[in-house]
């Protein structure tokens, strides 16, 4: 078995100058740490008695006790009338959703403004009524936690806020297409392929599906940051450009700048090394740039694999891409805000407008991101189309998804510490501010998710009590915004995640995300640029025990509390930390199951098709179906058995692509006679013809929905009920049938 391991990576990133680093860069840590200062010596006077603090405390526990009546539920003969606000909304919500089944411009601004209201409804709630501040322990505690659910919750209220200008381009994509298609516009375009260290066959894969591309006027570029005359042979063969430069100065921004001073196409298009174009992508794109103000275009980032959490469940055509989130619901919501995030690959640019700006920002190792706020602040339009024009390559084990997730995290951060900060650059209006501020704020919610995930221990052994209230006050505030919640939010994001299935993920980055948050705080420069390793193949089962440690420790001190809570509940009555807990015990156990890397037996992608294939060998002609195919090699399905000769031809139809094959395996499965065909001695053409057939056929990354709130729930239950069969040898003989 062939596996590649790439070796750990990392490029230099330019770090601000001294004089930068002595006063600016600290100010943001100084003014977080003052804050936190200011409220721990508050809290400590609590603690000690301080009569002015107590005092002040004193007087919040008064309006405590005397709640402004707009808040109280009603006083009825029986309570289960106040769950009437609840089931109203549930069933507009109903309604709306079904008359609307994908958000409308009016629906999504209706439910936004039901959700928003019930946000401050909520929180006045928790601020006004809930609090226990009875005593500095429990009045700590509780204010904490209600500080925690803000931070948390105060991102939801933005995106509610800034649903009301979302975009949808997919018409603008029509008429722009035309004037392309006609030839009436038709600018030059460079196509910069950025690579470091990534395996050959994917560099390859990149340029052929770049070459196919429907348009004239194109320049490919392959650069080379690790100098490899492998890549330089590779591009001669392609008969594409080749750029490298003797070092590596700040990372993937430096080799970008360095291709623009030796490129002249008017728009520049960026792909990373492992992601494949559409044919279509230049066709629906470029006549945006017909619009002078346009200075960018981004399009999603779709994955051609699974990513390692739904593949680790075994949930590979359940769960969508984490990223599904962002590029369907959110990135629709800032262009309108006119912040659209630049994300690095599968982008459009007009090279005037970098010119502008000096080219890609390079203080920061997301230089794509702050690339796209320099281009607004300079008054240039950033756009997104919401079609799926190319695919790449997911991150292919859960501590390489994570590592991505830490690099993406630092670099947004970084903005705190650098000229080109969204909040305070000049040039951007205050949507504009807003839409980027919902952005950072969500790498901070995982202060809240880490805390979350002590709150039942916490109240268990500290005999807290966080939140004063009563099933009446449940039933009235508390269940009308969170069943909204649940019943749109998948919705809302178009059907890409369910809340619950949401938590998992959060949970599995939580304790890294917050360290690394931290690090960022004290150290924003201190960690270069790592690569993302791509290209793996293992036949071994891998448990991630690192990241593993801290949930064991977690799941152990949860599942005490709970079970202490459990015996006491007869006794206590309603308890928070019994119910908070039992949560946690199952999206924690669930997070747990995705570290368990299963093994990837093969380099190359196996996509499930069927299509005819005719098998050519010993004279005789079969007539089949295809099952799995790769650029590696197809799996065939035959009505009966055959005697296949080891060196046959297969014919893939209506593509009429023949190539030469080797039986390395045949089977029985689903009462038909299966067979492994390797492909051997492909040539260049040959190559060229597989890879536009698998990845550059327009429309072929279909979307996918995501399960509801409740299918979702089952789906959690299911994957706990479910036996370990992955550490089973007999798992492992199976898959390897299939390669």
């Amino acid at each position: 078995m062939q596996t590649i391991k790439p070796t750990a990576v990392t490029e230099k990133v330019c770090n601000p100058p001294q004089s930068w680093r002595k006063f600016n860069l600290q100010v943001p840590t100084l003014v977080i740490l003052s804050a936190l200062g200011f409220v721990g010596a508050i809290a400590i006077s609590w603690l000690l008695g301080n009569s002015h603090v107590t005092e002040l405390f004193v007087q919040l526990h008064l309006i405590q006790s005397n709640p402004p009546q707009w808040l109280m539920p009603p006083q009825l003969g029986n309570n289960y009338y106040l769950l009437v606000p609840t089931l109203i909304l549930f069933l507009v919500a109903q309604v709306v959703m079904k008359l609307s089944p994908q958000p409308t411009v009016f629906s999504q601004r209706l439910v936004g403004m039901l959700c928003l209201l019930l946000f401050f409804r909520y929180f006045a709630w928790r601020s006004l009524c809930s609090l226990n501040v009875s005593n500095p322990v429990d009045g700590i505690f509780s204010i904490t936690l209600l500080s925690m659910e803000l931070l948390a919750m105060i991102g939801t209220a933005f995106q509610m806020l800034l649903l009301f200008t979302a975009k949808n381009r997919t018409r603008q994509a029509d008429k722009c297409s035309i004037a392309v298609k006609e030839g009436r516009y038709n600018p030059t375009v460079d196509i910069l392929i950025p690579t470091y260290n990534e395996p050959d066959f994917i560099v390859k894969r990149t340029i052929i599906g770049c070459q196919a591309l429907n348009y004239d006027s194109k320049q490919v570029y392959v650069l080379d940051d690790t100098r490899r005359q492998s890549i330089k042979k590779l591009a001669q063969e392609l008969g594409c450009h080749y750029i490298t430069r003797p070092d590596n100065s700040y990372a993937k921004a430096g080799n970008l700048n360095n291709a623009l001073k030796q490129t002249k196409g008017e728009l520049v298009v960026v792909f990373d090394a492992d992601f494949v174009p559409t044919t279509n992508f230049l066709e629906r794109t470029v006549g945006f740039f017909h619009n002078p103000k346009i200075g960018l275009l981004q399009t999603p980032q779709s994955y051609y694999n699974s990513d390692p959490i739904a593949r680790n469940l075994g949930l590979e055509n359940v769960l969508t891409p984490e990223e599904e989130v962002f590029y369907r619901y959110l990135q629709p919501i800032r262009d309108g805000a006119g912040s659209v995030v630049c994300a690095g690959t599968s982008f459009i640019a007009r090279r005037d407008a970098l010119q502008e700006i000096g080219y890609f920002v390079t203080d920061s190792v997301s230089e794509d991101y702050f690339t796209g706020i320099r281009l607004s602040a300079k008054g240039y339009e950033l756009a997104y189309l919401n079609e799926k024009l190319s695919a790449g390559l997911a991150a292919e084990s859960i501590g390489a998804h994570i590592d991505q997730r830490l690099r993406w995290g630092r670099g947004t951060l970084q903005a705190f510490f650098i000229k080109s900060n969204p909040l305070t650059i000049p040039g951007l209006n205050f949507w504009q501010r807003l839409a980027h501020l919902e952005g950072l704020v969500h790498w901070l919610t995982c202060f809240p998710r880490v805390f979350f995930l002590f709150v039942p221990i916490i109240c268990t052994f500290g005999h807290l009590n966080p939140i004063v209230t009563s099933l009446p006050e449940t039933m009235y505030v508390v269940l009308p915004y969170y069943i909204l919640l649940l019943t749109v939010f998948s919705w809302l994001n178009r059907r890409s995640r369910s809340i619950l299935l949401s938590d998992v993920y959060s949970i599995v980055q939580a304790i890294p995300v917050f360290i690394t948050v931290i690090k960022v705080l004290l150290n924003p420069f201190g960690k270069g640029f790592k690569v993302t390793p791509k290209g793996l193949a293992r036949d071994k089962f891998n448990y991630n025990w690192s990241l593993a440690l801290p949930m064991t420790i977690l799941l152990g001190a949860t599942l005490i509390s709970f079970s202490i809570s459990l015996l006491s509940f007869p006794e206590t009555g309603f308890n928070l930390g019994m119910y908070w807990g039992a949560y946690n015990l199952i999206t924690i156990a669930v997070a747990m199951m995705t570290l368990l890397d299963l093994p990837k037996l093969s380099l190359y992608e196996w996509y499930s098709r069927k299509q005819e294939i005719n098998i050519y060998g010993d004279r005789q002609v079969y007539q089949g179906t295809t099952q799995k195919i790769s650029e590696e090699g197809v799996q065939i399905s035959l009505d009966s058995p055959v005697h296949l000769s080891t060196n046959v031809m297969v014919e893939l139809i209506p593509e009429i692509l023949i190539l030469s094959g080797k039986v390395t395996r045949s089977f029985a499965a689903d009462g038909a006679f299966n067979a492994i065909i390797k492909f051997q001695n492909v040539t260049t053409e040959q190559h060229r013809e597989l890879v536009e057939m698998l990845y550059c056929r327009p429309g072929q990354w279909e979307i996918r929905n995501i399960p509801n709130e409740l299918q979702s729930g089952l789906i959690l239950f299911k994957l706990l009920l479910r036996p370990l069969v992955f550490l089973n040898p007999k798992k492992v003989k199976q898959m390897k049938l299939h390669y």
